[in-house]
């Protein structure tokens, strides 16, 4: 933790407090227009940039004082490279790894609202200092019984702030997206869901146990212990996980055989779980792994789970990785399922999207169409985020069009994908093929 990350010791909790907050924050970026556009007058060429960093760090900062789901929604935004300038993308994927951490007295207050018990009568030890603060949470060390744990400590109000949170990031969230009221309210009802799901710790402790157990048969993927008799609504008790984060790792110089075997392990750990579980961790951003010291993947966060149903899943993953994408009458029939073809569309309007979806998808299935796949190729990138950019930029792409499983599920796999780029990473694509079907 470095020095300017100042211990909080209070969060605005009330509603009056957050949304004085986002208030604060927006004459602060009203503010920065204006010096912005002063500074345009005497140099017509000035881009954005600057603009865009100013508004990024201010709304950064406010985001990550109120912690909880405002931060987490920054974080979700970082990782859609496609839809942020670069300067909101730089600055709020900090949010992954630096939310200022909480004082002592917040921890034990806490520990007393659920155990009845201050840590020091659970534990044999425990430092009150916490080791690694996530947007929902923070990390502290303790042992019992000679093992050594991780407790994750909720912050205070975060569950409970999420509804109105997301409804003051809404503006934010509107002018950075430029999305319409009705695709804004799907994507911020799905994000709420998963939000909810997030901050009630029972849920993921139990969630976390199931994975941990369907997935215990894959190669080179490692996970925590986690005991159920020391975690509580707001607090989980798991085994240590010794390990680099990925960038810590990266730094290291690992040969591309390592590499190789992360990115492997990454590669079916997801695609394991998305297509035999139907169900995925959707949160792959670099701080919810490890490589431990055996050049192994540690998982550590199982609080983001998407389940897929049967009616976005086929029609979804078969147009990724078969032969549907040749027969136009049911890859439309496929596109009407997923209502990225709307009843409502003219002939002109069906050719279009069809032609559209049909590239971005041939695009984003690349990896599925091969044995194995190299993602350290840059041009597959820039083709993918130009193509986004390029969709970004269409009418016809302002209104909302996808059900709603496509948020977390295209996130999931271009976190993925992402991850796997950093790496550099080679990897066999056909240990886990989606199923198919061929008709709608």
């Amino acid at each position: 933790m470095s020095e300017e990350n100042k211990e909080q010791n209070s969060i605005p909790t009330s509603k009056v407090q957050r949304s004085a907050k986002f208030v604060k924050t927006g004459f602060k970026i009203g503010g920065n227009y204006v010096k912005h556009y002063s500074k345009k007058l005497f140099n017509p060429n000035l881009n954005n940039d600057e603009l865009n960093e100013d508004n990024a760090a201010d709304i950064y900062e406010s985001l990550s004082e109120l912690k909880g789901s405002a931060l987490k929604v920054a974080q979700m935004l970082s990782m859609d490279k496609n839809i942020l300038p670069t300067a909101y993308v730089d600055k709020f994927s900090q949010s992954q790894y630096n939310a200022p951490p909480l004082s002592g007295p917040l921890i034990v207050q806490t520990f007393r609202k659920y155990f009845g018990k201050s840590p020091d009568q659970i534990f044999d030890k425990f430092n009150l200092k916490s080791t690694n603060a996530a947007s929902i949470g923070q990390v502290h060390e303790a042992e019992l019984n000679g093992q050594k744990l991780a407790v994750k400590i909720q912050y205070p109000g975060v569950g409970d702030s999420i509804s109105s949170d997301l409804k003051l990031v809404k503006p934010f969230a509107f002018r950075l997206l430029g999305m319409s009221e009705k695709e804004l309210d799907i994507y911020m009802r799905e994000v709420e869901e998963r939000l909810l799901e997030e901050t009630d710790y029972e849920l993921e402790v139990r969630r976390s146990i199931e994975f941990t157990q369907a997935c215990a048969g894959l190669k080179n993927v490692v996970f925590p212990t986690y005991y159920p008799e020391l975690s509580k609504k707001r607090i989980i008790t798991m085994s240590w996980l010794e390990g680099k984060h990925l960038k810590e790792y990266l730094q290291t110089n690992p040969s591309q055989e390592e590499r190789n075997l992360i990115g492997q392990a990454l590669w079916d750990f997801y695609n394991f779980q998305q297509h035999e579980l139907r169900a995925v961790h959707a949160d792959p951003h670099p701080g919810n792994f490890m490589i431990t010291p055996e050049g192994k993947l540690g998982v550590i966060d199982f609080g983001c789970i998407k389940e897929m149903p049967d009616d976005f899943y086929y029609p979804f993953f078969s147009t990724t990785s078969s032969d549907l994408l040749q027969n136009k009458e049911e890859t439309i029939k496929a596109f009407r399922q997923l209502e990225m073809i709307l009843p409502k569309d003219n002939p002109q309007q069906i050719e279009f999207y069809y032609q559209a979806y049909k590239e971005m998808i041939g695009l984003f299935a690349k990896p599925y169409m091969t044995d194995s796949f190299d993602f350290s190729q840059s041009d597959f990138f820039d083709r993918l985020y130009s193509f986004g950019e390029k969709i970004a930029r269409m009418p016809e792409f302002k209104q909302a069009r996808g059900v709603k499983h496509f948020i977390y599920v295209n996130r999931t796999n271009f976190g993925l994908y992402n991850i796997l780029h950093e790496l550099k990473a080679e990897v066999r694509t056909d240990t886990f093929r989606p199923h198919v079907l061929l008709e709608y």
